[in-house]
């Protein structure tokens, strides 16, 4: 059976690193080609039969949606973005899905289980392969200290809001502070391993030691649960405890 063919196209070298390293562990797909802008992306589609296109949009030069409008018969599309502000325009040009970074590895599964062989018959496996990503095994690649660094979602406690930034407190490291929103980050993790509680704190279910109807206590600390999300941390907690 013929492998589905991709090509990954960032202006950051460690994020085509990290799509590499995810397309590695799955059966079936192939990187065809690498590329850091969409210019040179355009001529490798000219030359190379591609099934899927991870796509960057902000990059210089030439933005990735305008890229795919000038494509007459584009593959199909995974936009990969820091910008939630292009989530409207990705899904116009109907694209498989929109990840924002950083990418969890059980979140890009979920986009690649919608794409389609050229054939249109469902990927074989995958279903399987999302299911055996466990808490064991999930990661994200922050960028911090000016390099990317691989945090286990099992070993975070807890993430604060810090205005345009987050600080990722994990076990045993040092926190990690990362220039990314809350919301988008929220958007990221699994919902069924973390819970919003506040708008500045976002924690791992599994790390709660103890809680009252306005506090909860995480990694030796006390954090406030916000007004507007105590039902909701109730209810999410009440379910968890049953299950």
């Amino acid at each position: 059976m013929s492998k589905t063919r991709c090509l990954l196209v960032d202006d950051e070298p460690p994020a085509l690193e990290i799509l590499e390293s995810y397309l590695e562990g799955l059966d079936g797909f192939e990187v065809v080609a690498s590329c850091s802008n969409a210019i040179q992306a355009f001529r490798i589609l000219q030359e190379k039969p591609v099934d899927v296109l991870f796509l960057d949009i902000h990059m210089p030069k030439l933005l990735g949606t305008d890229l795919l409008r000038s494509l007459p018969h584009p593959p199909q599309v995974i936009f990969t973005t820091a910008h939630p502000e292009f989530a409207v325009d990705a899904f116009d040009l109907a694209a498989v899905d929109y990840l924002l970074k950083p990418i969890a590895f059980d979140r890009f599964l979920r986009a690649v289980a919608k794409v389609e062989r050229a054939d249109q018959k469902p990927l074989p496996l995958l279903a399987e392969k999302e299911q055996s990503v466990t808490s064991q095994d999930a990661f994200l690649y922050f960028r911090a200290d000016r390099k990317m660094v691989k945090v286990f979602l099992k070993n975070i406690l807890y993430i604060e809001s810090l205005k345009d930034y987050v600080k990722v407190i994990t076990q045993n490291e040092k926190p990690l502070v990362v220039k990314q929103s809350m919301s988008a980050l929220e958007e990221t993790l699994p919902q069924r391993k973390f819970l919003r509680i506040h708008r500045s704190y976002l924690v791992a279910i599994d790390k709660i030691k103890a809680y009252t109807p306005t506090h909860l206590e995480v990694g030796g600390l006390e954090l406030p649960i916000g007004r507007l999300y105590q039902k909701e941390v109730s209810r999410a907690l009440t379910s968890s405890a049953l299950t």
